[in-house]
């Protein structure tokens, strides 16, 4: 194998939260990592996220979490769900002391853009390589061959592909993703905080739930603005994509005869982005050779559990776990790494593929039974197999 000093020659495609994530855990074990990201700069789209105590947790260890909650805002009430046509509370969480309490650490929501400069905070400039857009990746033999449109090559010992839901890593791993349409679409806008409702300034995580559609919505940008996220039946002008975008006209008629106050605030939104939500199976493998890949390139799954950044921080401090533990032997520290992650990951893709169809449901005898569970439930303990989640604890248990 060759090694630099510092030891292997690690690049890394993709510089969003999984890439970044990646390339910061690996400088906390003494790593030195590249990070190749097509965009000319690091903004990222879209619009807000959860970051739930694993999460937190892990930004804590990398010493980012001050830096991050200086614009994120901590949760006090979560999984709100609200009935669609009235508003009625079905159930909530009290997070300002439960999160807190049961998992040592609080629930956030933040823009995407704030996590982004939280975890570039953690990984030095030099390690950053901007507007390298990669236009092929291939293996000879166990090598994985990473070619720029520069006409730059790049083989490294270890590729980890970070390179979303379109990853070019994956193809070449495992060939070209097998994907089928769910049927559903998602919009996304923000509204100025000023022009919101004062029930959406709050610092709460609500869902409202109804026939075929639900919308959340919840404070970002330091309470600057309220981010929505809605989802409904696809439409055939739907794509895979974070920057189509539709008319708020679309997103109101989407939500047409729902509770008045709701439509006040969507009517206060931006122009909002849709993007189509393609089904995935969980992957049987996602490492080849020296590759392999981490958070949506590994794992994309629907958003109705609000995992997705903190699976794929979680994939990058276990990574650079393995890899810490087995420095010597790429191979077996990819090999421990995939083992450790695909179970947990596919579970939780199993799960927020479930949420589609409970959160979706007429009115009639199965919707009642729903709201009644939901008024029973305790969300914040039964989930607490995601949220007491330890990379560390994990990877001893494994070694």
């Amino acid at each position: 194998m060759m090694t630099t000093e510092a030891g292997p020659r690690i690049a890394i495609l993709g510089g969003g939260i999984g890439g970044l994530a990646a390339a910061a855990f690996l400088r906390d074990k003494g790593f030195h990592s590249d990070v190749y990201e097509q965009a000319p700069a690091l903004t990222e789209v879209g619009a807000g996220l959860v970051i739930a105590p694993n999460a937190a947790r892990l930004l804590r260890r990398l010493g980012v979490l001050d830096r991050f909650v200086e614009r994120a805002v901590q949760m006090e009430i979560g999984w709100e769900f609200r009935r669609w046509e009235n508003g009625a509370v079905l159930s909530a969480e009290n997070l300002q002391d439960g999160c807190k309490r049961l998992y040592g650490e609080h629930t956030y929501t933040a823009h995407r853009a704030d996590l982004l400069n939280a975890l570039r905070s953690a990984v030095p400039e030099h390690s950053l390589h901007l507007g390298r857009r990669c236009v092929s990746v291939e293996f000879e033999g166990d090598q994985a061959v990473l070619r720029f449109e520069d006409g730059d090559t790049v083989r490294p010992d270890i590729l980890i592909g970070a390179d979303g839901v379109h990853s070019r890593v994956r193809s070449a791993i495992v060939g070209p993703a097998q994907t089928r349409e769910s049927g559903i679409c998602a919009f996304r806008a923000l509204v100025p905080a000023r022009k919101a409702p004062e029930f959406a300034r709050r610092h709460a995580q609500t869902l409202w739930i109804g026939p075929d559609r639900h919308l959340v919505h919840y404070p970002v940008s330091g309470g600057e603005y309220v981010n929505l996220v809605a989802f409904a039946p696809a439409g055939a002008s739907s794509v895979e994509s974070w920057t189509a975008t539709a008319t708020l006209e679309e997103l109101l008629d989407e939500f047409d005869g729902w509770d008045p106050r709701l439509v006040e605030l969507i009517r206060s939104a931006d122009t909002p982005g849709r993007w189509a939500l393609l089904d995935r199976e969980p992957l049987d493998h996602w490492n080849r050779g020296n590759a392999t890949l981490l958070g949506d390139a590994a794992h994309p799954m629907f958003p109705f559990f609000a995992q997705g950044a903190a699976q794929a921080i979680e994939d990058g401090a276990v990574l650079a776990l393995c890899l810490a533990k087995d420095p010597d032997s790429p191979s077996a520290a990819l090999g421990r790494y995939e083992d450790l992650r695909r179970h947990r990951t596919a579970r939780l893709q199993q799960v927020s593929h479930g949420r589609s169809h409970i959160n979706h449901l007429p009115d009639g005898p199965e919707q009642q039974a729903r709201d009644l569970a939901y008024s029973q439930d305790d969300p914040l303990r039964a989930n607490g197999w995601i949220y007491d989640y330890d990379p560390e604890v994990a990877v001893s248990a494994a070694v």
